[in-house]
């Protein structure tokens, strides 16, 4: 930044909302301006993001779970440079080892018998790949996922995702799709019969508010797709890679499913990248005509590269570990919040380092957010629950750092409840 004067940073900022609000979107731009975020990201490592005049926040944001391993790891930069320089981009006509490895340690690593990868760039990428897959081994048409689910929006995944406001301006969806509440196994049992490709459920959802089934909930959605025939895919891609305390978080569960969809996290924090991930079995409907399904840019050297030394990162640090005590820490503080404000805050729920706090209504979470910015550490609500604000920071976040969010949290709640006394008046 010391090439820039101040003056020519403020200039910078001024430009780039202009050009938000002419090129790219006006409604975000006031969003963010609204927000207290009227200022343009510039650097960032581990925890923290820098704004463009060195202000430096804590990202309790963290990429809806993108930076598991935080900002610029060494290791993951250097691994990028490396391959950037040798060959970012495949053939697609070549055999290309980065894939192979990468494969061959998603294998290793995934619960139960989960053999074949399948790499594009994005999560809704994954979902979409995995509903075509479900779809083509099973000969069945009927998806079943659950309200408040969040699985992306491109069309198939918008199609098995749970809020109304994001799916009814594009129907027709994709036909034969069904909701039941999250954590109603006798909904599930009414809906999903012999005619069911697949059911598809977050371990946690995520965007519903951070919310955590009953220990026997997936255990039963198992059972009831083994007894009639039906595929079970569980979206990890943002509750995968250590974020809940375990690599996976059906593993808190004894939970293995036909198809396990990753993303976010898989990328380092430097590219895109999304996979789903299947059995040796249900994997021979794509030998006859391995082209069915296929992704120009999916797989490519750079991403895997990364998404490999990532994983060995995630393992060799003991990331998911260190995340479960983290999160056991910082529930233990959110707690005591949420006891000191019982007039603002319903309720504190979450596993390892995904983490929602709920408010009485979405004006107080987006007060608390708005606060919390001021305060220099970002936050934001879930998408499918605007009462509940999300604690997803980097798994590397440091403890002084936890500390730092909960004290500025614990400000933002006293200055929130001074503006509702005033209105009260």
């Amino acid at each position: 930044m010391e090439e820039f004067s101040y003056e020519e940073r403020q200039k910078i900022v001024e430009e780039t909302i202009e050009k938000y609000m002419k090129y790219v979107s006006p409604g975000l731009a006031r969003l963010f301006k609204f927000a207290n975020l009227a200022t343009v990201e510039w650097e960032g490592k581990g925890a923290q993001v820098c704004d463009i005049f060195g202000e430096a926040y804590i990202d309790c944001i963290g990429g809806f779970g993108v930076f598991n391993v935080g900002r610029n790891h060494p290791r993951i930069v250097e691994k990028a440079i490396e391959q950037l320089q040798r060959l970012p981009l495949s053939t697609r006509t070549l055999f290309n080892k980065q894939q192979a490895d990468l494969a061959e340690k998603l294998a290793q690593i995934t619960p139960g018998n989960l053999q074949y990868s399948f790499f594009c760039n994005s999560g809704a990428e994954a979902i979409e790949g995995a509903l075509k897959l479900a779809r083509l081994y099973t000969k069945k048409k009927k998806l079943v996922s659950c309200i408040h689910s969040f699985h992306g929006k491109t069309m198939g995944a918008l199609s098995v995702s749970g809020r109304e406001v994001y799916k009814k301006p594009f129907e027709p969806l994709i036909p034969e799709t069904y909701q039941v509440p999250f954590n109603n196994i006798g909904a599930m049992r009414e809906v999903v019969d012999e005619q069911t490709a697949a059911v598809i459920v977050e371990p946690v959802q995520g965007e519903g508010g951070v919310n955590i089934p009953s220990p026997d909930y997936l255990p039963q959605v198992r059972e009831i797709c083994t007894r009639v025939g039906a595929l079970l895919i569980l979206d990890e891609v943002q509750t995968g890679l250590g974020r809940t305390g375990k690599m996976f978080a059906c593993e808190h569960y004894g939970v293995v499913p036909d198809i396990l969809t990753l993303a976010k996290g898989l990328g380092g924090g430097i590219v895109p990248l999304g996979a789903f991930i299947s059995t040796a079995e249900i994997w021979q409907v794509f030998e006859e005509n391995p082209l069915i399904h296929s992704s120009t840019l999916g797989g490519n050297p750079l991403s895997c590269a990364i998404g490999l030394e990532t994983l060995k990162v995630l393992e060799e640090e003991g990331i998911p570990r260190k995340a479960h005590e983290k999160g056991q820490y910082f529930l233990g503080k959110l707690q005591g919040l949420r006891e000191k404000f019982p007039d603002l805050v319903k309720e504190v729920r979450g596993m390892g380092l995904l983490i929602g706090v709920e408010f009485f209504d979405s004006d107080m979470a987006s007060l608390i957010a708005m606060e919390m910015a001021a305060r220099k550490v970002l936050v934001v609500y879930t998408l499918n629950n605007p009462c509940v604000i999300r604690l997803e920071p980097p798994l590397v976040v440091s403890w002084e750092e936890l500390d730092i969010v909960g004290e500025a949290l614990e400000d933002s709640l006293q200055a929130v409840r001074k503006i509702v006394e005033e209105v009260m008046k």
